[in-house]
């Protein structure tokens, strides 16, 4: 559960602002985006597996600059 604490004088929009950073980094909706449908394990080592190609390229690009 994510929650922040309303500092005295702090606007609304302030602590709005603060609560979304902290929703946003926590990772909660990439999850439930995650979870909402069923992806077939060959599906899933296939993107992995991309993933970690495109990954590996972009590190080779920049330890070439």
């Amino acid at each position: 559960m994510i929650g922040i604490t309303v500092q005295e004088n702090e606007s609304i929009d302030k602590a709005l602002k603060r609560f979304k950073k902290k929703y946003e980094r926590s990772g909660i909706l990439k999850e439930f985006k995650k979870r909402t449908f069923y992806v077939k394990p060959s599906i899933k080592k296939r993107m992995d597996r991309l993933k970690a190609i495109r990954r590996a390229h972009r590190m080779d690009y920049l330890n070439n600059q």
